[in-house]
């Protein structure tokens, strides 16, 4: 019985690695862990974010009247609208928060609120206002730096 066994070869840990997908970014990017604060080119202006939501809005809702049955998707189109084109904006490592309310225009007052728990020298919000004859619309946009 001269059969031998071949004792399986142990993998390096390269071949291991070269054969698992880890999901790694590649470097160009991966942000630097260290940078506690956006450099002062891109940090979070509200004057310009709320230049961008305004013209938005005007886009989204001149001519435009109140329907109960499309205000939701309404909303969602216009929050998606937002979120990209902040996105487009440059501010990197910040996460962004949109938030648009749209109600019927019946000259009832409409009392709205948010607190937040934030850093206030990286992290700030813009907000704007649409009103036509028979809606209304507040959208607001937050930047939260990721440390």
């Amino acid at each position: 019985m001269g059969d031998s066994i071949d004792a399986k070869k142990k993998p390096t840990s390269d071949e291991i690695l070269s054969e698992i997908n880890l999901g790694v970014k590649s470097e160009s990017s991966v942000q630097n862990t260290y940078i506690i604060r956006p450099n002062y080119s891109q940090k979070f202006r509200p004057a310009n974010v709320k230049e961008l939501i305004h013209t938005v809005l005007g886009e989204k809702l001149s001519g435009v009247t109140y329907s109960s049955e499309e205000s939701t998707a309404l909303t969602k189109d216009i929050a998606d609208s937002i979120k990209f084109k902040l996105k487009d904006l440059g501010y990197d490592r910040y996460k962004f928060i949109v938030q648009v309310v749209i109600g019927e225009q019946r000259g009832e007052g409409v009392k709205m609120g948010c607190r937040c728990f934030w850093d206030s020298d990286t992290d700030n919000y813009a907000q704007d206002i649409f009103i036509n004859e028979s809606l209304f619309c507040v959208a607001a946009a937050y930047g939260v730096f990721k440390y």
